[in-house]
């Protein structure tokens, strides 16, 4: 298994010194800046929050090495205090250029920005897992156990058709079988539970179709009435003040955004709701309640930024179908 040192013996050829083993560490680099999403075709330089709160689960094959990780600044609060981080880089000219005199065990990268697939590929290592760029076309390609992902990646019929989780597919890639590690966040919220459920109603810049109406939000509030308190989403420009936030929630109500991986990672009670996006990918978690849009398209999930229809799906998923939900969690 990747991450898992030899053991090697200190002393060897005499029989009055007891044969003591040692784990060597090994070191390894994850490149994951969330300015492209693992498994979707799209590149952009805003950090997608949700990719690298995901990409931690991969940190479990690698508890007993030093493990470097490089990501985008506006990633930091989500890696800060994980135990199975050593050293969080930013994603600077210096950062690049320090990484670049250093030798590696394993180098995993999982971003298609070409200049970080050249840089990853340039890195001194053993092992290098996950996307690099082409010599001779200069677009992304896969190492040895990671071109499944690369297909579901850059075709959009083959992730339309994709049953596999995100985490195993995220394991495939390092040559490694999922059995079920989840994320892991470093931060612990110091706050107490204040309300029954929290409105979870923005989403990225990437798939502004994930979002519910804002009608709908209104309407699930009048159903829920007097039965639970209800808090609507804060500090959106406080990534700490936004999980504090969260922790405050018994439930969390959610379209498929950074929130909801985060309400999972603090072992919240979650309700999903999906259209655009494949719910398929999500691991599953007992705490988490999807519920997929029923609108009769052939074109869920697009996978798009637009709604090509001009019909968005997410309007189907009613506020009763919501609140009947959350009748059951609560």
């Amino acid at each position: 298994m990747y991450g898992r040192g030899k053991v090697s013996p200190l002393s060897e050829g005499s029989s009055n010194v007891p044969m003591v083993h040692m784990l060597v560490k090994k070191n390894v680099l994850i490149i994951k800046l969330g300015y492209s999403e693992t498994f979707v075709s799209h590149v952009r330089m805003t950090c997608s929050l949700g990719d690298v709160l995901r990409t931690t689960s991969l940190l479990h094959l690698f508890k007993e090495d030093d493990v470097t990780w490089l990501t985008g600044a506006a990633a930091v609060p989500l890696l800060n205090g994980n135990p199975y981080i050593d050293r969080i880089l930013k994603y600077t000219p210096d950062n690049v250029r320090q990484l670049e005199t250093e030798q590696f065990d394993t180098v995993v990268n999982l971003e298609k920005v070409p200049d970080v697939c050249e840089l990853a590929g340039s890195i001194d290592a053993v092992n290098w897992c996950g996307f690099f760029s082409d010599p001779a076309t200069g677009k992304p390609t896969a190492s040895e156990h990671a071109y499944d992902a690369l297909i579901v990646t850059m075709h959009h019929e083959a992730k339309q058709a994709n049953v596999r989780s995100w985490s195993d597919l995220l394991f495939s890639m390092l040559g490694e079988e999922w059995r079920g590690e989840g994320t892991v966040l470093g931060y612990k919220p110091g706050t107490e539970i204040s309300h029954d459920v929290g409105f979870n109603t923005n989403v990225g810049s990437l798939f502004p179709v994930k979002a519910w109406p804002d009608g709908h939000w209104a309407e699930l509030e009048k159903l829920i009435g007097d039965r639970y308190t209800v808090s609507y989403q804060q500090c959106l420009d406080d990534l700490y003040g936004y999980m504090d936030w969260i922790n405050s929630c018994r439930a969390l109500v959610t379209n498929d955004s950074l929130g909801l991986h985060l309400a999972l990672a603090l072992d919240k009670k979650v309700i999903g709701m999906f259209g655009p996006t494949p719910a398929t990918e999500l691991d599953p978690n007992d705490n988490l309640k999807v519920i997929v849009s029923p609108a009769d398209d052939d074109c869920m999930p697009c996978c798009s930024s637009e709604c090509a229809t001009g019909d968005p799906c997410m309007q189907y998923i009613t506020p009763d179908m919501v609140f009947r939900v959350l009748e059951e969690m609560l």
